[in-house]
C-alpha cells in the first residue's frame, strides 16, 4: 500500500499512531479474504489488544507490503502478527520497518460476548505456533 504523504508528522516521519491503521487495513484485508467480516447484528471477529514495535523508520514517498500472520485457535480467539516492509526500486519487500498485531476474539454483538470459534475459521488457523518472532 502507498505511504501518504498526510501519514507523516512534524517530524518528517510516518507518525506511529498510522501504523496502527495500516495493521488495522491488513486485518481487515484478511477477514475478507476468509469471509469473516463482523456482522453487527450477529457474530464476528474483534481484537482485544493491539500491539506495534517500531523498527524503522518510514517516511514518504514510498509504498509498504505488510505480511500477515495467524496463530493457532484458541476456544474464542487467535493471535494476528504483521511485519510492514518498504517495497524497494525493485519492487521487492526489503527491511522490515515494523512488526504487531493484535488479538482477535470472536464475539455475539447483540449478547456482547464471546463465543467459540466458527468452525470454519478454526480450519484456516495452524495447528499449532508458527508466527514469526514468537
Amino acid at each position: 500500500m502507498p505511504i501518504r504523504w498526510g501519514d507523516m508528522d512534524a517530524m518528517g516521519h510516518v507518525n506511529n499512531t498510522v501504523y496502527f491503521r495500516y495493521i488495522e487495513q491488513a486485518r481487515i484485508s484478511w477477514f475478507d479474504l476468509v469471509a469473516c467480516t463482523p456482522d453487527p447484528a450477529g457474530e464476528g471477529p474483534v481484537i482485544v489488544n493491539a500491539h506495534c514495535s517500531f523498527l524503522k523508520q518510514l517516511k514518504y514517498p514510498g509504498e509498504i507490503e505488510i505480511r500477515t500472520f495467524v496463530g493457532p485457535p484458541g476456544r474464542s480467539s487467535f493471535e494476528m502478527f504483521h511485519q510492514i516492509r518498504m517495497v524497494g526500486a525493485d519492487g521487492n519487500p526489503g527491511e522490515l520497518h515494523a512488526e504487531g498485531g493484535a488479538k482477535v476474539v470472536w464475539v455475539n454483538f447483540p449478547a456482547e460476548k464471546s463465543v467459540p470459534l466458527p468452525n470454519a475459521i478454526c480450519k484456516l488457523l495452524p495447528p499449532q505456533k508458527l508466527l514469526p518472532g514468537k
